[in-house]
């Protein structure tokens, strides 16, 4: 299993917002955003105040996904 953040990065183009503007709402580093970027993991707390700046739920960002060819 695998976590895939593209629901995060169509949430930000459909409120018009570039990941400098995420991290300057909420309070993440350009570290953090590259980290996402490469569906890398990060905190719960990176993820609590991307929700709360976002003014959405966990689910609405993130998704767990599986890796084709691996075992359950």
């Amino acid at each position: 299993m695998a976590v895939s953040y593209k629901k995060l990065w169509k949430l930000l183009i459909d409120r018009d917002m570039k990941k400098k503007d995420l991290c300057v709402a909420a309070g993440i580093s350009h570290a953090s955003v590259a980290k996402l970027g490469k569906n890398e993991n990060v905190t719960t707390d990176v993820l609590v105040k991307i929700c709360t700046a976002l003014k959405c739920d966990i689910s609405d960002i993130m998704e767990i996904i599986e890796i084709e060819g691996e075992k359950a």
